[in-house]
This record gives C-alpha cells, sequence and structure tokens, in this order.
C-alpha cells in the first residue's frame, strides 16, 4: 500500500522562471508543500482504530467486541493496499503508516486481548505467551517489508500477521461466545495457540498467497451460488467459522511444507 509522504521541501533561490525552463517561484512563504493520499490512508487510519478500539474493549472486559474489531481491521487492513494501487496513490508514507497500523491491529492488541482475557492467570508465564506472540507479528512484519522485491509471490513465509490475529483473537471470540469462563485449561489453550502462531509467522513455512487468483475471470454462475451458501454458513455462527477456517489456513502451509513445498528463506540485509 502507499501514497505519497507528506515533506516540505525547501526551495532554493535560483534563476528566474524563465530561464532553463525553471518552475515559477513558490508563494511568499518560500516552501512547496506536498500532502499524502486521503483514501488509502483513510482504511489504514481505520486498522489502527480498530486496533486500539480492541484494546480498550478488552480492558473492559468486552472481550467478544474487540475480537470483531480485530476481524473489521483485516478486511480494512486487505483494502487499502488494493485501492492504493486502484488509484496509483502508493507511496513510502503509505507503505510505513499501513506497517504501524498493522502491528497494534494484529500484534499488540491480539496479544493484549488474550492476555486480559485469560493468560494473566499464569503469572510470568502468561504474559512471556503473549509477548511471543507479539514479537512473532513484528518480526513477521519487518521481514515482509523488507524481503517484499525478493520473494515468490506465490506464498507468504511464515503466517501472515492478519492470518494470525484471526487465529488468536478468533479462539478467545469463539470461547466467549460459546460462554466459556476463564479456566486453568483454557489459559493453557490460549498460552499454546499464542505461541503456535507467534512461530508460525516467523517461520519458513510456506503458505498459499492467493495472489494469482485471476479475480476479473468468468465464472459459471453456480460460483455464485457457492458463495451465498458460504455466506449463509458463516452468517450461521460467525465466530466458530471464521475462527476455525483460519485455523485451517495456519495449518495448511505445515500441510504444504510436508508435501515438499518449500519457501526459499530469505533473510533481511543489515
Amino acid at each position: 500500500m502507499a501514497e505519497d509522504p507528506q515533506l516540505d521541501d525547501p526551495v532554493e533561490a535560483g534563476p528566474p522562471p524563465e530561464r532553463l525552463g525553471a518552475l515559477p517561484p513558490p508563494h511568499s512563504g518560500g516552501l512547496r508543500r506536498r500532502g499524502i493520499y486521503l483514501l488509502p490512508n483513510l482504511f489504514t487510519t481505520g486498522v489502527l482504530f480498530c486496533g486500539f478500539f480492541a484494546i480498550v474493549q478488552a480492558m473492559n472486559e468486552r472481550f467478544e467486541i474487540g475480537a470483531i474489531a480485530i476481524f473489521v481491521a483485516l478486511v480494512l487492513d486487505g483494502m487499502d493496499g488494493r485501492v492504493a494501487r486502484w488509484t496509483n496513490t502508493q507511496s513510502e508514507f503509505g507503505a510505513q503508516f499501513d506497517s504501524i497500523a498493522d502491528m497494534v491491529a494484529f500484534g499488540a492488541a491480539p496479544g493484549l486481548i488474550a492476555y486480559i482475557w485469560v493468560l494473566k492467570d499464569l503469572g510470568t508465564l502468561g504474559w512471556i505467551g503473549a509477548f511471543i506472540y507479539c514479537a512473532g507479528a513484528g518480526i513477521r512484519l519487518a521481514r515482509f517489508n523488507a524481503n517484499i522485491a525478493v520473494v515468490d509471490k506465490r506464498y507468504f513465509q511464515g503466517l501472515p500477521s492478519p492470518s494470525g490475529a484471526a487465529v488468536m483473537t478468533g479462539l478467545v471470540w469463539v470461547l466467549v461466545d460459546f460462554g466459556f469462563a476463564p479456566s486453568s485449561w483454557l489459559a493453557a489453550l490460549a498460552w499454546v495457540v499464542a505461541v503456535f502462531a507467534g512461530v508460525t509467522m516467523v517461520s519458513n513455512v510456506p503458505f498459499w498467497s492467493f495472489k494469482e487468483v485471476n479475480w476479473r475471470k468468468r465464472v459459471p454462475l453456480w460460483v455464485i451460488l457457492v458463495c451465498v451458501l458460504a455466506i449463509s454458513v458463516v452468517a450461521s455462527r460467525p465466530s466458530l467459522v471464521l475462527w476455525a477456517l483460519f485455523m485451517a489456513y495456519a495449518l495448511s502451509g505445515y500441510v504444504m511444507w510436508a508435501m515438499g513445498h518449500r519457501v526459499r528463506p530469505v533473510l533481511p540485509e543489515e
């Protein structure tokens, strides 16, 4: 994703505008201001807001609302980059803003939701599990930004951080939705899932990126019916179905790895 960075570029004194085809001088302020593109940044700001909102809701023990906010952030995150490309508004500013928003929504927020909900009952071990998840998300985002031009576009290197957030917060959402009260076995389950998601995000396990799907291709009419049925299934029990889908995706990488698919490990240069 991206759009134009916001810069204030000083304009040095030079020859008059008519010489060498120079541009007219700026206004009396002596500075030429450049802005940022609004549309893609609105989506990125929405991601950041959802992450912060989820943390606030978790602090107020509204874990289900906080988990739903993370899934909304996931949808917005999938749109900001596409909007920037469709409108030709990519820039370095947008890329950096997107990474910061992702770290809040898909790194810090899910870890804090899980910790406040049940991991705190494990004491030191609980916050260590939450930190492993959070650190995994941060490292995953940094590696993705550093290697974006050199990795195989067909596969992600490690579990994408939005999917990791869906696995972590989806677990909280489904258990709260089904009326489970925090207990020692739930704390152990949440710790295992947090460590699993954190480690999987920084692994070299391949995950299909879906970038080879041609969304503009014509499809038979029955595909629309399948989509309607799929939406109906999700709507019947959103927490359970969505978490099951993302958990299946998180496990699919290990299945692909066992079948011989490999992603060349690429480490960012110092």
